[in-house]
């Protein structure tokens, strides 16, 4: 397990080992007094005299002792609480960086709650492990040892009886352990379920309050709570007899040595002094001892959060080249693309054909692919099999860098950082001038509502972009789009929820977005792409037809089905009384 983390550590493991030796230090130094009272103790035992000068003497090195202890543990722990946040710091930084190789699909697949709490909880309880559990494990077990050695040392006899108590604590610990581990998968398990559900629970309160589904949504939240504290009461229910059976006895080294030691005393076979020393060495190695196996018990835990950590890095990443774009022009070609979320293919051999300056929408059922197929241009999976490409380069032989450079994608859910409207607008092309900001807001549509926000387009767009509506989001999202000014464009039912108000407007906006480009568009209202150059119909992961609008009427049933459908729904409107 050390070695998992050693290669996040870095120039920062000397403060580790600095730890560990000043920790130990500090341990020695809490055990001395033992031996000081031990001098205290003997003479009297024997009936010797002692002067008030050698007690003082002995309780001033207590003292001392106290001093170095508290100054060589504080410091110790300084170290190893900076070689733990910054080893914290580079496994956040590395895991940022793998995941930013993902395919998106993946990331969405293990749920926001279970990426928050890797990051946060997981990663932080990795703390323990660097910051206490070795350098701290490493002194309370080193020296407890020692002393049990000296022991030996004293009289082999009493050192045996000290054994005692040290075998029946690690048998116990090592139940507990054992016991509490078959457990453990299923507790984090129900640990990451629970977290999803509470980030869904909390993002669909709107929903679940206008639909009176309360009780519906608060049954499933209950379950789920309610199951990982069973889990949690089980495991906890398993470890807590042996945890009581270790913890009791492990301190108590004198537990045999007392009686039998004053036997042997009254025997004659060991002297008072040697017992009393020996029993007092056993004072300092009770606590310290069970301190060090108390991090044991944490290794498990700390074990199976690392491997999860893994696990998440373990996706194979997206397939990238490193070369710029090449491509002989901005024509994009699917060549009979397969592709399946696990092990259902969803889209099966699809081939599509799109000119340089022309528009090509997608329309089908949903679930027939379509944004499947728009994502997988914009490398949102790999692909099974077939290929993309642009300009006759292949998609997977570009950077994403230089990929993303050819490719803007508009979607119907924008994300806004809670940034001024400006910063987010200027995503779109990092070092454009504030004057080329504000013409892709204007082109966008943006001034009407812009004009009446109190700080203008250096307003806040809150949390996600609450702050605005879902057209003026949209909006600043294609605005974005502007600036970036891609060749290519790919819009994902951007207006499919807009009021015919917010839609006009949004489709002006769009007007200025696909001057001389390549455009690739999914739409529910037929009417907007009846213009493109192209319709390609979609049917269970099919393209089972492409052809402009009127030759789609005359040659393809399906689509003359969806026109009619749209037709009828346009004309739609409640009955008057």
């Amino acid at each position: 397990m050390f070695k998992k983390v050693a290669p996040y550590i870095g120039e920062y493991k000397k403060y580790t080992v600095w730890a560990a030796i000043l920790m130990s230090l500090g341990i020695v130094a809490n055990v001395m007094p033992y031996f000081f009272l031990y001098q205290i103790i003997s003479p009297l035992t024997k009936g010797e005299q002692i002067d008030l000068k050698f007690i003082l003497i002995r309780v001033a090195a207590v003292a001392v002792c106290e001093l170095v202890y508290s100054f060589a543990y504080v410091q110790g722990l300084t170290f190893s609480h900076v070689s733990a946040y910054n080893t914290l710091k580079n496994l956040r930084i590395s895991l940022q960086g793998k995941l930013e190789k993902q395919p998106l699909g993946n990331i969405q697949n293990l749920g926001t709650g279970r990426i928050k709490k890797v990051f946060t909880d997981d990663i932080d309880q990795i703390e323990l492990l660097l910051a206490h559990a070795i350098p701290e494990g490493i002194a309370n077990i080193f020296i407890p040892l020692l002393i049990v050695v000296l022991m030996f040392i004293i009289n082999w006899r009493l050192g045996l009886l000290s054994l005692v108590p040290l075998v029946i604590g690690l048998l116990a610990m090592g139940m507990m352990m054992k016991s509490g581990f078959e457990k453990m998968n299923d507790y984090y398990e129900s640990a990451a379920r629970m977290n999803n559900t509470i980030v869904e629970y909390v993002n669909g309160m709107e929903v679940v309050k206008v639909f009176n589904k309360d009780g519906d949504s608060y049954k499933r939240f209950g379950e789920v709570v309610r199951s990982y504290r069973d889990f949690t009461i089980a495991w906890y229910k398993v470890c807590w007899p042996w945890m009581a059976v270790y913890s009791s006895i492990i301190p108590c080294l004198a537990l045999l040595m007392l009686p039998v030691g004053s036997a042997m005393v009254l025997a004659g076979t060991v002297t008072l002094d040697k017992l009393i020393l020996v029993i007092c060495m056993s004072f300092a190695v009770g606590p310290s001892l069970l301190k060090a196996l108390n991090f044991a018990g944490k290794f498990p835990q700390l074990d199976y959060k690392i491997s999860e950590l893994e696990k998440l890095m373990e996706h194979p990443p997206l397939k990238e080249g490193t070369s710029e774009f090449k491509g002989a022009n901005k024509d994009i070609s699917f060549e009979n693309v397969r592709f399946g979320y696990g092990d259902e293919e969803v889209l099966h051999g699809v081939s599509l054909e799109m000119k340089h300056g022309t528009t090509t929408a997608l329309v089908g059922e949903s679930g027939s692919g379509k944004s499947t197929l728009a994502k997988l241009l914009v490398h949102y999976y790999d692909i099974d099999a077939g290929s993309i490409k642009i300009g006759g380069q292949d998609i997977t032989d570009m950077s994403l860098k230089a990929l993303n450079e050819q490719v803007a994608f508009v979607s119907q859910e924008q994300f806004l950082f809670n940034t001024s409207l400006y910063e987010n607008i200027l995503i779109g092309k990092p070092d454009a001038t504030r004057e080329e900001v504000l013409e892709a807001a204007h082109r966008a549509q943006c001034d009407e509502f812009l004009e009446r926000l109190p700080q203008g387009i250096e307003t806040l767009a809150g949390d996600g972009g609450k702050q605005l509506s879902g057209g003026e989001r949209q909006r600043i999202s294609l605005a974005r789009a502007i600036l970036k000014n891609a060749p290519v464009i790919v819009l994902d039912e951007a207006t499919a929820f807009m009021d015919p108000e917010n839609e006009e407007k949004l489709n002006k906006a769009i007007d200025e977005i696909v001057k001389d480009k390549t455009v690739l568009v999914i739409a529910h209202r037929l009417s907007t792409v009846k213009n493109a150059d192209k319709i390609c119909v979609m049917k269970s992961g099919e393209c089972i037809a492409q052809d402009t609008h009127d030759n789609l009427l005359l040659s393809c049933p399906e689509y003359r089905k969806f026109w009619d459908a749209s037709v009828s729904a346009s004309t739609w409107k409640i009955k008057e009384a």
